[in-house]
């Protein structure tokens, strides 16, 4: 078995499985298995799918980085993977805010001019729901057909991850408030690989 069929066969069903651990524990707090919620467990939720989605979107920008640094090429064949899985948690973290943080599925009183002025007048929500945005397109356009089909403008929309990266760590910033020290090692992480593709790019030959 070489290398590919190793990726495929063992590689990508462990990845798989690895990714849906920061789900089940998740879970696993939210039914009070392991009694590790606060007073405010819809809060905690939402921090956690908020926080496990910038893991993933910070681990799939690090990807290309790390195969040019090391030589291995099988790194690619994980990047989409875990870029859907970026946008899964981003999605859960969006989708408890609005069910269960804003009272959609829980309060008969419910109204969605509440929701849009959250997203008008609080600017941290406004910049992930930005986030949320490019993060659904690119799932969307994550197939292979589809790449074919777009050609040069796929490659323009999935360069966005890294305005993805800068747009989940502000979000980050915002809402923690005062505790920035999370934040900041995410900020430094992003940056550092933002500015490795810069300047990888600036010593690409130029075209004729």
């Amino acid at each position: 078995m070489n290398t590919l069929q190793r990726v495929r066969f063992v590689g990508k069903p462990v990845v798989f499985l690895l990714c849906l651990v920061p789900l089940l524990l998740v879970l696993g707090d939210a039914f009070n298995v392991t009694g590790r919620l606060s007073a405010n467990p819809v809060e905690d939720i939402l921090d956690r799918f908020g926080n496990w989605g910038l893991r993933f979107i910070v681990i799939a920008l690090a990807v290309t980085p790390l195969r040019r640094l090391t030589g291995w090429n099988w790194l690619t064949r994980f990047r989409r993977m875990l870029g859907l899985f970026a946008f899964f948690y981003v999605l859960l973290h969006f989708l408890v805010w609005l069910l269960l943080d804003r009272a959609l599925a829980v309060d008969p009183a419910f109204q969605w001019s509440m929701v849009w002025e959250d997203l008008v007048e609080r600017p941290f929500i406004t910049i992930g729901f930005a986030a949320l945005i490019l993060l659904t397109a690119m799932a969307l356009t994550s197939t292979n057909a589809i790449r074919r089909r777009m050609r040069r403008n796929w490659d323009r929309l999935h360069y966005s991850a890294y305005a993805v990266g800068i747009l989940g760590v502000w979000h980050y910033w915002w809402q923690v408030k005062q505790d920035i020290a999370e934040p900041l090692v995410y900020a430094a992480i992003v940056a550092m690989l933002l500015g490795l593709r810069v300047y990888w790019r600036s010593r690409k030959p130029a075209r004729q």
